[in-house]
């Protein structure tokens, strides 16, 4: 890696095996509680084995977030496919929902039993918390990354308040922000855009 990569970047022809890749969501699945797995999905692909760097990951999780079904679903057949073809997104998707299904089976049948006990209630409302927390500084840190411009910031502002303040739906909400971002970073005459692969800090400069 040369002096200029982000050290969140992936390593040059980096191409993990099928069972590294399958033991790697497995961990992830098994430990993301309590819905913020964003933040661990971010650790365990660009922090601790950078086989993405943080400008891919908000790219594939863009894509996973206007698909259908679960956002960590859908980045583990991105990121699998990504790296190893079929096979990878097979087996990171595998990983990843194994130990979801079998502790959301146990846990059904435990809640069943005792939920409204004041300890079971204790428990979700704090893994609640805990996966608050975990979106908001994954948040913080993705966006001081990828956010280049103050238009960035306002778009990001302006479609958080169109869902959580005018009620519009979240499809359509990032439709309108989609074409709002593509219409103001439209190639025109004085901006110079620098390839994908270039160093995070960059990619774009006026």
């Amino acid at each position: 890696m040369n002096e200029t990569s982000s050290p969140a970047e992936p390593l040059p022809g980096a191409r993990p095996s099928l069972g590294k890749i399958f033991w790697v969501f497995l961990v992830m699945g098994a430990t993301s509680l309590g819905g913020g797995v964003v933040g661990y999905l971010r650790t365990g692909l660009v922090v601790r084995n950078t086989w993405l760097d943080d400008v891919t990951f908000v790219e594939l999780l863009s894509i996973s977030q206007t698909l259908p079904g679960l956002n960590a679903t859908n980045m583990s057949i991105l990121v699998g496919d990504r790296l190893r073809g079929v096979w990878g997104a097979v087996l990171a998707t595998l990983g990843m929902c194994l130990p979801g299904a079998t502790l959301m089976t146990a846990a059904a049948y435990a809640y069943g039993i005792g939920g409204d006990d004041p300890l079971s209630k204790a428990f979700l409302h704090g893994i609640a918390a805990g996966a608050l927390g975990l979106i908001v500084v994954v948040m913080v840190q993705l966006g001081s990354r990828v956010l280049k411009e103050v238009a960035d910031y306002v778009i990001v502002l302006a479609t958080a308040a169109a869902v959580a303040f005018l009620h519009v739906s979240v499809p359509y909400a990032l439709i309108g922000a989609g074409i709002v971002a593509i219409w103001w970073h439209r190639p025109r005459e004085g901006k110079v855009h620098k390839p994908h692969n270039a160093p995070i800090g960059e990619r774009h400069h006026e």
